[in-house]
């Protein structure tokens, strides 16, 4: 197998642990705030990344790369969760995961920025195309032309998680892939270790068992094993190219959504998940 096709692959195996992360997250804040569930998702992998970097005996980043990894932590450790455990009050989980349907076109944008990419003219068109797929079907779901706050956040969420999976997926050429990701949460670990103290739930022990499953879920695959196979394949097959792989999360997360949480799937999300599947053949091919 050639560099590019075990970059796809790792992709693939990361957004598949992804596809579960917001479906987890609607069942987190039905039994803790968006600000627990955000900050202490982060501590918990956070003290894993730390344990796992000194096992490893891992040399410490320069002070260059220091800077890169607080964008990624800005970006996929506090700015992500945050924005989608907020939306994820107000929207269901497959209404949210529609969303993601941007994050390749978002990731794409910040490669050419952050990381000094050049994808083919064909290759936008396809990326463009996905994701055009997914705002016209955003537009047709509410009926108009107005977005709701859930929604705004989760265009910031895209916005942000773009940066950060740019930043870390260029960087991890130079730290590895499970690095990346493990330094960036032992960045934001301080900050994340505060807020989840101050922010601890009063009533803990009336907190049922499936929100407990899903902070966990968050934490350990979301938060931290997932990213060792995206910022792998990230770094092993390109930036823009590998992040076109998103365009079938919101596919997989729709299914888990409806088993999950028996949320209703309608025809058009079906539609819209199957044509931008077609996307990503297409952006593949020409990538």
């Amino acid at each position: 197998m050639d560099q590019a096709s075990k970059g796809w692959l790792n992709g693939l195996i990361g957004v598949v642990i992804f596809a579960g992360s917001l479906p987890a997250t609607r069942i987190g804040v039905l039994g803790f705030t968006p600000e627990f569930l955000t900050t202490s998702r982060a501590a918990i992998a956070g003290v894993i990344g730390l344990i796992c970097l000194i096992v490893f005996k891992q040399v410490k980043p320069n002070l260059q790369q220091f800077k890169k990894l607080i964008i990624v932590a800005f970006g996929v450790v506090i700015g992500f969760p945050l924005f989608t455990a907020l939306a994820l009050q107000t929207i269901s989980s497959s209404h949210a995961i529609i969303f993601v349907g941007l994050l390749p076109l978002s990731t794409a944008i910040f490669a050419v920025f952050r990381g000094g990419e050049k994808p083919s003219t064909q290759f936008w068109l396809f990326a463009i195309l996905g994701s055009c797929l997914v705002i016209i079907f955003m537009f047709f779901e509410n009926k108009s032309l107005s977005l709701s706050l859930g929604d705004f956040y989760m265009l910031a969420a895209i916005v942000v998680c773009g940066l950060g999976y740019a930043e870390g997926g260029k960087l991890s050429s130079e730290l590895g892939g499970w690095q990346v990701i493990c330094w960036a949460l032992v960045v934001a670990l301080p900050i994340m270790l505060l807020g989840s103290v101050y922010y601890f739930p009063d009533h803990y022990s009336n907190i049922s068992i499936a929100p407990i499953l899903a902070l966990l879920y968050v934490s350990l695959f979301s938060m931290l094993i997932g990213f060792v196979f995206w910022y792998k394949g990230l770094a092993l097959g390109g930036i823009a190219k590998v992040g076109q792989i998103q365009l079938l999360q919101p596919f997989i997360g729709l299914m888990l959504s409806a088993l999950l949480l028996g949320e209703h799937i309608s025809l058009a999300m079906i539609l819209v998940s199957i044509s931008v599947v077609a996307c990503v053949v297409m952006a593949k091919k020409f990538a």
